[in-house]
């Protein structure tokens, strides 16, 4: 088979190289889609009420390649909810000294 299609054999050779690779990373791959949610809702309310920038430029600061689905800045309640690749967080400034800091659970978007 090699000799008569050797590109369907590398091609095969490659794809069975990714799967192991992912089975092997599975845990890290797992986690990879709350990373986002609370990345953007962390940066977003440490950028915005931590430092005191526009939320202009703090949607700007937490741009990334892969879109958030929702997105909710509760500027009385300082607190931001994010939801990207399904997974909400939701981030709450605490006070000067201690910032913002992630909520263990994420807050109802309209």
């Amino acid at each position: 088979m090699i000799k008569r299609h050797p590109f369907l054999a590398v091609g095969l050779l490659a794809l069975l190289i990714l799967a192991l690779l992912g089975w092997s990373n599975r845990v890290h791959l797992a986690a990879f889609p709350g990373i986002i949610g609370a990345y953007s809702a962390k940066e977003y309310c440490s950028c915005r009420y931590v430092v005191g920038n526009p939320a202009d430029y703090c949607t700007g600061y937490i741009k990334q390649y892969l879109p958030l689905s929702d997105f909710l800045d509760d500027a009385a309640g300082k607190q931001v909810t994010a939801r990207s690749l399904g997974s909400s967080h939701t981030a709450l400034w605490l006070g000067v000294r201690e910032g913002c800091q992630l909520q263990p659970q994420a807050a109802a978007l309209p």
